[in-house]
């Protein structure tokens, strides 16, 4: 499941080819986080027992790893400015381009292109149209309330920059994962590549690098200015806690 990619214990992972790493103070649970735990989430659960559990491990870690009254480094003079001005441009935006009419393209190219039944033709396409509409809300968005007060015109365009950046991470993802998992059917590529077969025993099987299968995870990110995605990989954690306990279930072919 998509998501920030966390621990067992809600800690925020980052991966810059190092391996995974903690990024200090910083938790997630539940619909936002993807803590790589097969069977306990929102896709084997739901996002209620998700948060439950996950929340409640995120808690027990911030009051083992912190406690009340702990110094916190000094912030920067200019704390806070950056959002401000991040606002501030979007609020006098004077563009050509209504918020709602980008938002109406945005869906029907998404659900045109990105839908659950999907070829490469189709996601590649799906792509140029997407990095084009992304640029015009960049360069092109015309807002015409500029209050602070009820301003729904300004709520809705900050919406839609977060929908822009999970569409184009949506679409640029699926369009390199040449394969089917789950809700990603592609009819050019109409099996899942893992990197064993497990439609066979795996005795005397030996398993594909990872850079030929595709049982691991999407990291994509960003560029917020140019709207440029840059794709890596990280692999699946298979092994439980403790195996006496739980042993590792492996995966199996999926069928009907």
């Amino acid at each position: 499941m998509g998501g920030v990619p966390t621990t067992f214990l809600g800690q925020v992972l980052t991966n810059h080819g190092n391996g995974d790493q903690i990024v200090p103070g910083l938790y997630a649970a539940g619909e936002a986080a993807c803590a790589s735990v097969h069977g306990a989430n929102r896709l084997g659960a739901n996002s209620l027992l998700d948060i439950v559990v996950f929340g409640r491990a995120c808690a027990h870690t911030i009051t083992k790893n912190n406690k009340p009254g702990e110094p916190i480094p000094p912030l920067p003079a200019n704390a806070g400015e950056k959002t401000i001005a991040s606002l501030d441009k979007v609020r006098f935006a004077n563009g050509s381009s209504p918020v709602a009419d980008l938002r109406l393209k945005m869906q029907k190219t998404m659900q045109t292109h990105a839908a659950v039944f999907r070829t490469g033709p189709l996601l590649e396409e799906g792509v140029t149209k997407m990095d084009a509409l992304y640029k015009t809300m960049k360069s092109d968005i015309k807002l015409t309330d500029r209050g602070l007060i009820w301003n729904t015109d300004l709520v809705e365009a900050l919406e839609l920059e977060n929908l822009m950046l999970n569409a184009m991470q949506t679409v640029v993802s699926a369009t390199a994962r040449k394969e089917s998992r789950g809700a990603h059917a592609r009819e050019d590529f109409k099996t899942r590549v893992d990197e064993f077969d497990y439609s066979k025993p795996l005795a005397g099987q030996t398993p594909k690098p990872a850079s030929e299968h595709w049982r691991k995870h999407t990291l994509s990110e960003q560029d917020p200015e140019t709207g440029k995605v840059t794709l890596k990989y990280r692999p699946v954690i298979d092994a439980t806690l403790d195996a006496k306990d739980c042993p590792t279930v492996p995966p199996a072919v999926r069928s009907y």
